[in-house]
């Protein structure tokens, strides 16, 4: 979804935008400015349209124009809702060998424009992010570096040696104060990490969107996986450097200024901590 973001403001800049998704990214999706309006997308009824039992009908808002990137595979799908809105854009959501960013904005016909500006977070948010972090004991001064060592997949995940080597030697050189984020699916790669580190870091344990946006939006620099969190971070405009496996890189970030690198996901090699310490340390400059 956070992938959609220049789509969705190139949509904007023709009319306001409602988008249907789930609840909690829609809704940090509107708080942050990129949408106008939003709905549950399961609330919509759209596994109507997976039949041709034309009594059941989706529950559709009153919209000019539909894009969906959803159900582009099913010919049912596609004939009954290009039915209900015939200028639909029914387009897949990935089109393998290209950024996928690049590709959901092909899809919407944008017009050449600066669409990959970063997100200005609001100062409200700002400061739910401190309030977030100081409850969990961070309230030490900046700069801040900010943690995420796992993903929605474990074959995701850089080995947490790895990460306890980088944040333990920028906490030291740079002096940075450290917060590491857990997210629901991130208890094993945590306690990896805790094992090498303990407690001298702050711990965010599954702060809400919000929360964790406004912590993301206060840093200094951000380091994690291939995940929602890290295209978070860098959609914020957060220097930021992204660890993906190289045959994911259709998935990178859509900001220019968030760094990616690809590392050996199956064990730490010396040399790959090394170049990750250094590259995070000349976004510090």
């Amino acid at each position: 979804m956070l992938l959609a973001v220049p789509a969705l403001r190139a949509l904007r800049a023709a009319g306001p935008v409602t988008l249907a998704a789930q609840p909690r990214i829609a809704a940090l999706l509107h708080a942050l400015g990129v949408v106008d309006a939003h709905v549950a997308f399961d609330d919509l009824g759209l596994d109507a349209l997976f039949s041709d039992d034309t009594a059941r009908t989706p529950r559709l808002p009153v919209a000019e124009r539909v894009v969906s990137w959803f159900g582009t595979r099913d010919p049912v799908f596609r004939r009954r809702l290009g039915a209900l809105a015939p200028s639909a854009v029914i387009a897949p959501s990935i089109e393998p060998g290209r950024p996928v960013w690049q590709h959901l904005l092909a899809t919407v016909g944008a017009p050449a424009g600066d669409w990959c500006a970063p997100i200005e977070a609001p100062e409200s948010l700002r400061a739910l992010g401190a309030a977030t972090r100081g409850a969990a004991g961070g309230d030490g001064p900046p700069p801040w570096l900010v943690v995420h060592p796992g993903a929605g997949s474990p074959a995701k995940c850089w080995p947490a040696a790895g990460f306890a080597r980088v944040l333990t030697t920028l906490a030291s050189r740079a002096r940075l104060n450290v917060a590491v984020h857990q997210g629901p699916a991130d208890a094993a790669a945590c306690a990896a990490l805790r094992r090498h580190v303990g407690d001298g870091v702050v711990w965010l344990m599954e702060p809400a969107l919000a929360e964790l946006a406004g912590v993301l939006a206060g840093a200094a620099l951000f380091l994690g996986n291939d995940s929602g969190v890290s295209h978070l971070a860098a959609a914020l405009g957060v220097p930021s450097l992204v660890l993906f496996d190289a045959r994911h890189l259709d998935w990178r970030p859509w900001w220019p200024g968030a760094g990616v690198r690809t590392v050996t996901l199956t064990a730490m090699v010396d040399e790959e901590v090394a170049d990750v310490i250094a590259d995070l340390e000349a976004r510090l400059r």
